[in-house]
C-alpha cells in the first residue's frame, strides 16, 4: 500500500518542504526573539551592524513569512492537490526546481539583509537579483499546481485548490508590479514609483501580502486538513465558495487603510477603512465553516492535539480579521497608528493564525509521507501549550503597550503641551518589550520541540523501513 502511493504520488519534494519549514521556524523565530530582546535591552546590539535591530528585523519578517510560511505553503499545495486530484504533480523536475530555487532565495536574504541590502519596502526589502529570481521560482510553483489541476483524474475542483490558486495568481502580479526598479547596481535599485504612488502601491502589495500569501494560501491549508484530520465533510460548501470570491474581490482594495493620515488623498484611506469593515463578514464565515466541521466531533480534541493546532488557529483568525478592520477605522487608527498595538495585531494573526494552522498541517504530513505514526503525541501537547501560551503573553504586552504609547503621545497638559516626551514613552514601554521577549522565547521553545519531534519521527520512519525491508527478504529467501 505504501510503495503504492510512493509511485502514484510524489511526496519526496512534500517531505523536503515540510522539513526545511520547520527548520525554517526554528531560524526565524529566534532571530525574532533576539531583536525583541534588543529593544528591551539595546546592549545586546554589542555595537555590531550586522546584527542590529534595523538589520535583523526584516531577516526575521522574511524568514517567518517566505522562509518558513513559503516553505509550509508548498509542501501543503503540493500535497493536497495530488490526493484532491488523485494525481501525481505534472512534473517532478519543476517541483524540485521550486524546492532549491526557493531554498536559494531564502540564502539570497540571509546574506544581503544582514549587509544592508535591502530595497526598504515592507515585506518586500529584497533586491532586484532576488525579486527576478522569486518571480521565476513562484511561476514555476503555480505552472506545476495549475496543470496538476488540469490532469486531474477527478471531475471536481475542490476548494482548497480554488484559495491555493487565487494565492498564486494575485502574489504574481502584486510582487512583480511592486518590485518594477531601476536597478543603479548588481544589488541597488530605485523603484519606479516616486513619492505618494510608491507608498500606494507598497502598501497595495503589503496588505495583500497578507491577505493572499498568508491568508488565501492559508485558507487552502484549513479547507484541506482541518476535515481530513477531524474525518469529518467540510461544515458548509457553499459557504467556502462564497468565503473565497467575497476574499478575492475585497482583500485587494485593503492596502490604503495603512495610510491613514498620509499624504495619500482622503477618499483612499476611507475606501480601505470601509471594505475592511466589509470584510468582517466573509472571514468568519470561513472561520465559522472551519470550526463548525467538527459538529459532532468535538469529543476528538480531546486527545487529537495536532486538530487542537488547527482549530485554535480559527479562533485567533476570526480575532485577527475583527481587530485589522476596527484598526482601520480613522478614530482608532490616530490611537493605534506607529504604537506596538499593530505590533500586537500582526502577531496575534501570525503567531495564532498563521503559525497554528501551519504546525497543525506539518505534523498531519510528516505522519502520512513517511507513512509512520509521530515519535511522540505528549511533545505535540507540548507544542500546543508552549505556542498558545507565548502568543496569548506576546499578543497582551504589545496591546497594553501600544495602547499605552498612543494615549501617552497624545496626552496634553493644562498648558495645551504634550504632557510626555517621548523618551519618557519609552521608558514606559520597557517592561512590556520585556514581556514580549519572553513570549517570543515561549514560542521559540515550542518550535524547537516541534523540530525535534518530527527529525526523531523521520528517523522512526528510516528505521521502520529498514525493518520492513529486512522482513521482505527473510520472508522471499
Amino acid at each position: 500500500m505504501e510503495a503504492a502511493l510512493e509511485q502514484k504520488y510524489n511526496f519526496d519534494v512534500v517531505r523536503w518542504f515540510a522539513i526545511m519549514a520547520v527548520v525554517y521556524l526554528v531560524v526565524g523565530a529566534a532571530v525574532g526573539v533576539y531583536i525583541a530582546s534588543e529593544l528591551a535591552w539595546p546592549v545586546l546590539n554589542f555595537d555590531i551592524p550586522y546584527i542590529t535591530f534595523g538589520r535583523l528585523r526584516p531577516l526575521h519578517t522574511n524568514a517567518v513569512i517566505f522562509a518558513f510560511g513559503g516553505c509550509t505553503l508548498m509542501a501543503s499545495a503540493y500535497y493536497s492537490v495530488q490526493r484532491t486530484c488523485a494525481t501525481r504533480l505534472w512534473s517532478d523536475k519543476l517541483a524540485w526546481f521550486t524546492f532549491w530555487g526557493w531554498n536559494l532565495v531564502i540564502v539570497g536574504a540571509v546574506i544581503t539583509l544582514p549587509l544592508g541590502l535591502t530595497e526598504s519596502k515592507e515585506y518586500a526589502e529584497l533586491e532586484w537579483p532576488l525579486d527576478i529570481l522569486i518571480a521565476v521560482v513562484w511561476l514555476a510553483y503555480m505552472f506545476n499546481f495549475l496543470m496538476t489541476i488540469a490532469n486531474r483524474k477527478t471531475s471536481h475542483i475542490y476548494v482548497s485548490n480554488w484559495f491555493f490558486l487565487g494565492m498564486m495568481v494575485m502574489i504574481t502580479y502584486l510582487h512583480v508590479v511592486n518590485s518594477l526598479a531601476i536597478p543603479v547596481g548588481l544589488f541597488k535599485s530605485y523603484s519606479i514609483f516616486s513619492g505618494v504612488q510608491d507608498a500606494m502601491i507598497q502598501w497595495w502589495w503589503g496588505h495583500n501580502a497578507v491577505g493572499f500569501f498568508l491568508t488565501a494560501g492559508f485558507l487552502g491549508i484549513m479547507y484541506y486538513f482541518v476535515p481530513k484530520q477531524a474525518n469529518r465533510p467540510v461544515y458548509s460548501y457553499r459557504l467556502s465558495v462564497i468565503h473565497f470570491w467575497a476574499l478575492m474581490f475585497g482583500y485587494v482594495w485593503l492596502g490604503a487603510h495603512h495610510l491613514q493620515y498620509t499624504a495619500l488623498p482622503d477618499w483612499t484611506g476611507s475606501l480601505g477603512a470601509a471594505v475592511s469593515l466589509a470584510m468582517i463578514i466573509p472571514s468568519w464565515g470561513g472561520a465559522v465553516n472551519g470550526m463548525m466541521t467538527l459538529s459532532g466531533a468535538w469529543d476528538k480534541l480531546r486527545t487529537d492535539y495536532v486538530l487542537r493546532f488547527l482549530i485554535i488557529s480559527l479562533a485567533f483568525y476570526a480575532m485577527s480579521t475583527f481587530e485589522g478592520p476596527v484598526m482601520s477605522i480613522k478614530t482608532v487608527n490616530a490611537l493605534s497608528h506607529y504604537t506596538d498595538w499593530t505590533i500586537g495585531h500582526v502577531h496575534s494573526g501570525a503567531l495564532g493564525w498563521v503559525a497554528g494552522v501551519s504546525f497543525g498541517a506539518l505534523y498531519h504530513m510528516v505522519s502520512r509521507t513517511f507513512h509512520t505514526e509521530l515519535w511522540s503525541t505528549k511533545l505535540v501537547n507540548a507544542h500546543f501549550w508552549t505556542m498558545t501560551i507565548g502568543t496569548v503573553i506576546y499578543i497582551v504586552a504589545m496591546w497594553v503597550s501600544g495602547i499605552m504609547q498612543g494615549l501617552m503621545w497624545r496626552a496634553y497638559d493644562e498648558y495645551g503641551t504634550l504632557a510626555y516626551t517621548f523618551a519618557e514613552s519609552v521608558e514606559a514601554m520597557h517592561p512590556y518589550y520585556a514581556m514580549r521577549a519572553v513570549g517570543g522565547a515561549i514560542f521559540l521553545l515550542g518550535g524547537i520541540l516541534m523540530l525535534f519531534n518530527i527529525l526523531m519521527t523521520v528517523r522512526k520512519a528510516a528505521v521502520e523501513g529498514t525493518l520492513a525491508k529486512a522482513r521482505t527478504a527473510v520472508a522471499t529467501a
